[in-house]
């Protein structure tokens, strides 16, 4: 009997259309992604509070070059988890491994009050399970589809909401929790359910059959990452030769290599969301509210939580009936771990009400991202299909504009600050309207990159060029802790307006360049679109 999906005779299950291994990684990847967006909401507000707050004081500036550090090194390190899994241990051990070096890395961050090589261990040890982690359990959602049709893109989707859940989660409770209770509570959170992912999948991992076992079997775009590395090994100075060859061929190349330019500009000015924008939050924004706003907030913060986990908890019972027969340890913790999630979303809902005033947390901000995704994604996804579909550089312009108009937003709602203010009271308006800006750039530039990678590289050679893109954020990702932490001598001598202004600027500037290059880079790329 053929079965229509790779694994397990239970894998040919579906849940929504889709085979359940598919929901065992959506989770996976939900706990993975709930424990690095719970700790990078805390990371740059646990470094500059006071020690009276449990925190270390560290001067802005050291906190945000730390901040770069770690993110730019969250992707280098999947280029070498990759080349890792493909030729020692394959996909599923180093998800399973980088789960649990994650697991140690928050335990040891929860430790950091006892000394502070507990804290820098935990972040090496995040870094590397990251790099182990991030790519395999990606290339395994490839593996549970025979073909590289609409099913599979929409397997795709499904997983990325699994991500953005993971994040907005992770950012409400860890952040919630580590500003309101303490900051070593928050990282502990995180730490958690980590292993709680690494545990329903490990228990559930015979689902996916051979997959995950020996990568090499399986050739597609999402594995290419990892496969075509041994390849570039052995045949680099061949594959170059091939390349430099054909007009078209080194054409499409450049076109990569721009858009990987391109978008680190996109990059540098995003992730300052948890960097400079996140100091804006915690220092320069009024989030005591009173009154008829108070409750309000209270109301939609209410809404905002409990329907995104209907939902999950929705498809979490799906799951159960399809799997529970034959998994029945690794859904009891996947059930536990929800169990929990609800005790704590019920808690904070419970303790927020019941108080006189609403104090928003400076890290709930960071929610508004995953939340203007899942609200708007269906609706760019049309577009994308329709008639009005702009080509990919147009996409990547309008996504880099939209990104400085949202810093935008902010240089004009700082203009009362004044010159070397290190406290204001600016509305919460600007930092939402901020991020409903950056998240409809991110829609625009992100879904977009990868695709034209896979599509416009020779096979023999996507590896290198998804290198070449790892590298590009890893740039970006650095220079954006390293250009936020000039935040305070940029605002003691220019104003916060100023500082804000340059990452409305140079998007800006850089989009408007993009759609100049449009046609050339259309003609470059020969037929693709």
């Amino acid at each position: 009997m053929e079965f229509k999906f790779g694994g397990s005779e239970t894998n040919q299950k579906t849940v929504l259309g889709h085979p359940s291994g598919l929901f065992v990684l959506f989770f996976t990847e939900m706990w993975e992604r709930f424990s690095y967006y719970g700790m990078r909401a805390l990371l740059v507000l646990f470094l500059v509070s006071t020690m009276l707050d449990g925190g270390w004081g560290w001067e802005r500036a050291e906190a945000l070059q730390l901040y770069g550090v770690y993110t730019g090194l969250v992707y280098l390190t999947p280029i070498i988890g990759g080349f890792i899994a493909d030729k020692l241990m394959g996909y599923r051990n180093a998800v399973i491994l980088g789960a649990l070096l994650m697991t140690i890395g928050h335990a040891s961050m929860a430790l950091e009050g006892m000394t502070s090589m507990f804290f820098y261990a935990g972040l090496f040890f995040l870094i590397i399970g990251n790099g182990l982690f991030k790519p395999n359990i990606s290339s395994m959602v490839g593996q549970l589809y025979k073909n590289q049709g609409k099913e599979k893109d929409a397997g795709y989707t499904i997983f990325y909401m699994g991500i953005n859940s993971g994040a907005f989660l992770g950012i409400l409770l860890c952040g919630y929790i580590g500003e309101k209770i303490g900051w070593h509570y928050g990282f502990g959170l995180a730490g958690v359910f980590m292993f709680f992912g690494m545990l329903q999948f490990y228990f559930a991992q015979k689902i996916f059959g051979r997959i995950g076992l020996s990568p090499k079997n399986t050739i597609d775009f999402d594995d290419a990452i990892e496969d075509s590395i041994e390849d570039i090994g052995e045949n680099i100075e061949d594959v170059m030769e091939d390349a430099n060859s054909s007009k078209v061929t080194k054409d499409r190349l450049i076109v990569i290599s721009i858009l990987a330019f391109f978008t680190i500009f996109f990059w540098w000015a995003f992730e300052q969301a948890g960097g400079s924008m996140t100091i804006f939050a915690n220092d320069y924004t009024d989030r005591v509210l009173t009154g008829t706003g108070a409750s309000t907030f209270k109301i939609a913060n209410t809404l905002l939580t409990v329907v995104p986990m209907l939902i999950i908890t929705w498809v979490l019972t799906m799951l159960f009936k399809q799997t529970f027969s034959k998994f029945a340890l690794s859904n009891v913790l996947l059930g536990a771990s929800f169990t929990i999630i609800w005790g704590i979303v019920i808690w904070m809902l419970q303790r927020e009400f019941v108080a006189e005033t609403a104090e928003v947390p400076a890290s709930w901000f960071g929610i508004l991202n995953s939340f203007y995704i899942i609200a708007f994604a269906p609706l760019f996804s049309k577009i994308w299909q329709s008639k009005y579909n702009p080509t990919g550089p147009i996409k990547f312009a309008i996504g880099l504009i939209l990104l400085g108009l949202g810093f935008g937003i902010l240089a004009y709602g700082s203009m009362g600050i004044p010159l070397g203010a290190k406290t204001a009271s600016v509305s919460m308006i600007f930092l939402i309207l901020a991020y409903l800006f950056h998240t409809l750039g991110e829609l625009c530039v992100s879904p977009v990159g990868l695709s034209y990678v896979s599509k416009l590289a020779p096979i023999k050679l996507v590896g290198l060029m998804f290198g070449v893109w790892f590298v590009a954020n890893f740039i970006a990702n650095y220079t954006a802790g390293l250009t936020g932490s000039f935040i305070d001598p940029i605002v003691e001598e220019y104003g916060m307006t100023t500082f804000f202004l340059i990452f409305t600027l140079i998007p800006i500037g850089a989009g408007v360049v993009m759609i100049i290059l449009n046609k050339t880079l259309l003609r470059m790329m020969h037929g693709i679109r």
